[in-house]
């Protein structure tokens, strides 16, 4: 089973992460970016903790073993 994501509504979307490195555990989308026809090119997320931001894959939060949906 996928998370479904809508990429028009990723900006400010919460994420838990279900396997935790260095104490990171909640996210948030900062930061899309979206090409000329509309298709996510760039995703920032950050972490909570810390507030460290990194890009990641859009995809990869539909994966319900690595991502939760909202803060858990």
């Amino acid at each position: 089973m996928a998370n479904q994501i809508n990429p028009k509504k990723l900006l400010n979307s919460k994420w838990t992460k279900c396997q935790i490195e260095n104490r990171q555990k909640h996210f948030i989308v900062v930061a899309v970016d979206y090409d000329e026809e509309n298709r996510v090119e760039n995703c920032q997320i950050q972490a909570i903790l810390n507030g460290k931001p990194f890009s990641i894959d859009w995809r990869e939060l539909k994966d319900q073993e690595r991502w939760l949906m909202g803060w858990q």
